[in-house]
């Protein structure tokens, strides 16, 4: 049922030996730091693997989203830090440049981003609307040629470094959805887009996060991607993506937990053996790797489904929701294995311990995906695993 091509395989490796050699031995100094490693993200855009969903004409490799996941899962068995920065750059942070914008937009934007030479966001989340969109207040107001926007984001991946931000905002006054719509920020030439509160977090350290404030910022009318309405719709196509990715992520995190707990385990010993053979410590293991297999089938087989056209909404929330949801466990029970060392900041296993909580929000709250999930209850083999 699940089967990677020999290119795919190989692909696998050739992003594998990058991450053993570049960027495990970063990965503490990162998380300790809590900067930016643009450094290490241009190396990751020098290989091309930041426009691995888009097309040769633009830097990028056409892959799939098969493709796609490899490389996000085995990132974030290096750092998921780096991970989450790569995530971002590479599907929310230029997608919709690249499928709203003009060709001259591409040029001066998505082609240098995909080199990793700018650093791309998306601005959604504001201090009193996250799921609930429909809340946002961030104000777009015509005047002429020209829009003026007002307003806040908070939760803003990458805010600190971003050159350039994709910012949803109201054309409209009113609640609701309709009115929202999407314009792309150019910090170096708009004036009034500053840098609120950078947020300090426990996770995810080097994936730095921050508020942008947006003070009568004047944006060209080619700068609206899309027209004046239907950004949640616009969001909502490539949110099958962003599940299936954090999934790959989730997944990438997980096998670096349960590798690390493995080998304390088969090291450390305790009453004459090492702790791996007492059927204590063996469950937990065994439980483990149970969860770590299920989680990659289902991102898998998910992103196989979206490769073939198939329906995929239900499918990418269960892969989230499930993968996600593991990653937790996994690394609670890796911590835990380590004991009284799980505590210690000379072992990675804190630091994934710790990351994993980054993994619950993104593409939506567990909550969130269960209510989606909901809608459609009926249980048809054929058509979940074909």
């Amino acid at each position: 049922m699940i089967a990677f091509t020999a290119e795919q395989e190989t692909f696998r490796r050739s992003v594998a030996r990058f991450v053993d050699a570049e960027v495990v031995p970063q990965a503490e100094a990162i998380d300790e730091r809590g900067e930016f490693p643009r450094e290490l993200f241009k190396r990751v855009g020098a290989q091309g693997w930041l426009g691995l969903r888009y097309p040769e004409a633009y830097g990028g490799a056409d892959a799939d989203m098969v493709t796609y996941c490899l490389f996000a899962e085995e990132l974030a068995r290096g750092s998921l830090s780096l991970a989450a920065a790569a995530a971002m750059q590479s599907l929310m942070g230029t997608y919709f440049v690249f499928r709203y914008g003009s060709e001259a937009l591409k040029t001066k934007y998505l082609v240098p981003a995909l080199r990793g030479d700018l650093v791309t966001t998306f601005a959604l989340t504001e201090p009193n609307a996250g799921s609930d969109v429909a809340g946002i207040t961030t104000r777009a107001e015509r005047r002429g040629d020209r829009w003026v926007l007002r307003g806040a984001k908070t939760w803003v991946t990458s805010a600190p470094v971003a050159d350039v931000l994709t910012v949803a905002a109201k054309t409209s006054g009113e609640r609701g959805l309709k009115s929202i719509a999407l314009f792309l920020l150019d910090r170096a030439t708009m004036r009034g887009i500053s840098l609120g509160k950078a947020i300090d977090k426990m996770a995810v350290r080097g994936s730095v996060t921050g508020e942008i404030l947006l003070e009568d910022v004047e944006v060209p009318d080619e700068h609206l991607l899309g027209g004046e309405t239907g950004g949640v719709d616009k969001i909502g196509a490539i949110l099958a993506e962003i599940r299936i990715m954090t999934g790959a992520l989730s997944v990438g995190l997980a096998r670096a937990a349960y590798d690390a707990a493995l080998a304390y385990a088969r090291e450390r010993v305790a009453f004459g053996k090492p702790i791996a053979e007492h059927q204590a410590i063996g469950f937990k293991l065994a439980d483990m790797l149970t969860s770590l297999q299920a989680a990659a089938l289902m991102t898998y087989q998910a992103a196989a489904r979206l490769d073939a056209g198939r329906p995929i909404g239900r499918e990418a929330a269960m892969a989230k929701l499930f993968a996600s949801e593991a990653a937790v466990r996994i690394t609670d029970e890796a911590a835990r294995i380590f004991a009284s060392y799980g505590l210690a900041m000379e072992y990675p296993v804190q630091r994934y311990f710790r990351d994993a909580r980054f993994l619950l929000p993104g593409g939506g709250t567990s909550e969130i995906l269960r209510l989606v999930i909901g809608r459609e209850l009926d249980w048809d083999r054929g058509a979940a695993f074909a």
